[in-house]
């Protein structure tokens, strides 16, 4: 158990992008929860996540435009936060070994949003979800997940893992197995949310084809993260300082001269009588820097 608390703390401890988008979604699970308990305790009638989710409603929408990227980070239940940041672990794992971290990140934001696509559209034109267009909303990391799945498994189809009781199986059938799940789920109680992982894993196996023939889907994206962090970092300031030398008469100048030349030539004697190395520390700088004056 000490070593299974030991590797938690190290995972964290490393600062990554994969163990800060594991530690953001258990913060925001941690703050909604505690709001639902104090909403409870105190008969609040505002409820956080309903700011945060996405909904199929455009007014709302339009009204809350953050929700395109705050859904993602959003789970009320424990068991859904749970599954989600198991395999975001396993998989970014896994999506490390060919990518980088902030491909990874950019990843996670564009499979969200190809999620978020997905769920909206649908809502919008298919008559079935049509009808349910005002109240419905669509919570989780599950869609940007998905994306680091499938582009994980299309991205080196003939990758393996381990599993227990099954032994070694290739990762794309397991994604392929999780998006048969999702199409034949899509009519069930959590509709939206299946469409929406529909959504990432396209986006999952796009980004996968574009690497391999040496495109960076995440491009784009990256680059507009990089300019709004840019926009917040404090600009540093340079301080230089002058020194200004005091001017010397030609008097000065030349006296001082000579007493050096006549410090070295005794230096020089020195080393003629005694050699190199019977010269002080303190004698080899003197000499040192007389041989490099201009």
């Amino acid at each position: 158990m000490g070593n299974i608390t030991g590797r938690i703390e190290y995972f964290f401890k490393q600062k990554s992008v994969l163990s800060n988008l594991i530690f953001a979604n258990i913060l925001v699970f941690i703050i909604l929860r505690l709001g639902l308990v104090l909403k409870t305790l105190f008969n609040i009638d505002i409820d956080i996540s309903m700011f945060l989710e996405l909904s199929s409603n455009l007014e709302l929408l339009f009204a809350r435009p953050w929700s395109i990227v705050s859904y993602m980070f959003v789970h009320l239940d424990f068991l859904h936060l749970l599954f989600n940041m198991l395999w975001l672990y396993w998989f970014g794992q896994i999506f490390l070994s060919y990518f980088n971290s902030k491909q990874l990140g950019g990843l996670y934001l564009i499979g969200g949003i190809a999620g978020a696509s997905f769920f909206l559209l649908a809502y919008l034109f298919i008559p079935y979800f049509k009808a349910q267009e005002h109240f419905s909303s669509l919570i989780g990391a599950s869609a940007s997940v998905m994306a680091i799945v499938f582009a994980s498994a299309f991205y080196n189809k003939s990758r393996s893992i381990h599993l227990l009781f099954l032994g070694e199986i290739k990762i794309i059938y397991i994604a392929i197995f999780s998006l048969l799940i999702d199409i034949f789920a899509m009519t069930s109680t959590n509709a939206g949310g299946h469409i929406a992982h529909l959504g990432g894993a396209f986006c999952g196996i796009t980004y996968a084809q574009l690497a391999i023939k040496g495109h960076d889907l995440t491009k784009g994206i990256n680059k507009m993260i990089d300019l709004i962090a840019n926009l917040f970092k404090k600009k540093k300031v340079v301080m230089k300082v002058s020194h200004h030398k005091r001017f010397e008469s030609d008097y000065e100048y030349n006296s001082k001269k000579n007493k050096d030349k006549e410090s070295v030539d005794k230096i020089l004697d020195k080393i003629k009588i005694s050699g190199y190395d019977s010269l002080t520390a303190s004698e080899k700088k003197q000499l040192f820097d007389a041989s490099n004056e201009k």
